[in-house]
């Protein structure tokens, strides 16, 4: 019995019952919200000391190694070259069953309430210089208060590098410091984990609740065929990596990332994730302390492999709904623009408004986006659990076939 009472199993069994409390109360359910906002809360208080102690230990140890490039060229192959493949998957996809042909928008719009009046025009992909500005702080203290994890990433890489470089007897009093704290929140992190069954409970009754299944069946048909997609990249594509590039078995994996894949799920962001993610790859699979503390934080910043399918099949989406032809410029447009925006989707806020610059480049009106923003939180909950998989993946990956500590 007191197996089954496991965290795990504990935030399986309140997230469906928050489906069926939001199903039962529906608006009225958001009074539990305030359990969910609780649980981010706890857990976002902890990410930024979270990252910048073990990204520095990571680095520190990586350049003890004298490995530190081959990791990172290798950590960010393995993040582009998903994100492509994603976006292709759900391209095709998208093409090939049409979702979007045969849906009448104006019948879309007047269940929407006229759409909303927002100004999308000012979306676009940031720049080469505007990622400059995002990645390379101007004062590093000011980076970690306002929880900008691309500068936090970049200062501490460099500094923990730096600290595998110099003498021991520099760097040895920093090192001990770092690994004391970070243990102390490891600790935290175990005693908020307590609290994620109630926080799950509350954000999937309030999703429920407030959007019910009225509005997704206008976007049924595609969000069935994303559902699809997602769990074909999820536990073919890497499944496949796992099963053949790693020392670990497709059961095996997938077994100890579900704890994680379920709070991505209900949490909707990897950020908030990272902590679960970072345990259950070092405690339950073993996965190097150094290697992850680089992997995961980078992915969670970076790689949104559930994002660029949700990005190339809405673009695709909308031109079905609208009668758009999708020939070779079109997917062209879409695949850089959808593979771009993710990628650079850190330092822009609200992630449903970046497929706005990738319906731009293929031409395709903005005019139903509204019906997207409406449902969208559905949408980045699957999204998110992809994502947090794909982070794991790399760090299984990297470690490759080495055995377990």
């Amino acid at each position: 019995m007191k197996k089954f009472f496991t965290v795990t199993n504990m935030i399986f069994l309140c997230m469906i019952l928050g489906i069926i409390t939001g199903l039962v109360m529906g608006e009225k359910a958001s009074m539990f919200h305030i359990l969910g906002v609780i649980f981010i809360r706890l857990i976002k208080m902890l990410v930024v000391p979270l990252i910048f102690f073990s990204i520095l230990l990571g680095a520190h140890a990586m350049g003890l190694l004298n490995r530190a490039g081959k990791v990172a060229a290798k950590t960010f192959g393995f993040y582009i070259m998903t994100t492509v493949i994603a976006v292709c998957f759900g391209i095709a996809a998208t093409i090939a069953f049409a979702p979007g042909k045969g849906l009448d928008y104006k019948e879309i719009q007047a269940k929407l309430g006229g759409g909303t009046t927002a100004d999308y025009s000012k979306e676009k992909l940031p720049t080469a210089k505007m990622l400059i500005e995002q990645i390379i702080p101007h004062n590093p203290f000011e980076s970690l208060t306002q929880g900008n994890i691309l500068q936090i990433l970049f200062f501490t890489l460099f500094l923990g590098f730096g600290l595998g470089k110099v003498k021991d007897e520099f760097s040895d009093p920093v090192i001990a410091f770092c690994r004391g704290f970070n243990e102390v929140l490891i600790w935290m992190i175990h005693k908020v984990m307590f609290v994620a069954p109630f926080g799950v409970f509350g954000l999937m009754a309030e999703v429920t609740g407030t959007f019910g299944f009225d509005i997704l069946l206008m976007v049924g048909k595609l969000l069935a065929l994303y559902v699809v997609v997602l769990l074909f990249h999820t536990f073919c594509f890497y499944g496949f990596i796992i099963k053949f590039f790693t020392r670990y078995g497709w059961f095996e994996f997938f077994g100890k990332a579900r704890k994680v894949q379920m709070v991505a799920l209900s949490t909707a962001s990897s950020m908030a994730t990272l902590p679960i993610a970072l345990d259950v790859s070092e405690k339950d699979l073993g996965i190097d302390k150094g290697t992850c503390s680089f992997v995961l934080p980078l992915g969670a910043t970076i790689n949104m492999d559930g994002n660029s399918i949700y990005y190339g099949m809405a673009a695709i989406f909308f031109a079905q709904m609208f009668g758009i032809p999708v020939g070779t410029s079109v997917i062209v447009s879409i695949l850089i623009t959808a593979t771009v925006g993710s990628i650079g989707q850190a330092g822009v806020p609200g992630p449903s408004f970046l497929i706005v610059p990738v319906l731009k480049a293929a031409s395709i009106p903005l005019t139903g986006l509204p019906l997207f923003i409406a449902v969208d939180r559905i949408f980045d909950m699957l999204r998110t659990a992809v994502n947090v998989t794909g982070d794991m993946t790399c760090a299984a990956f990297i470690q490759g076939k080495d055995k377990l500590k």
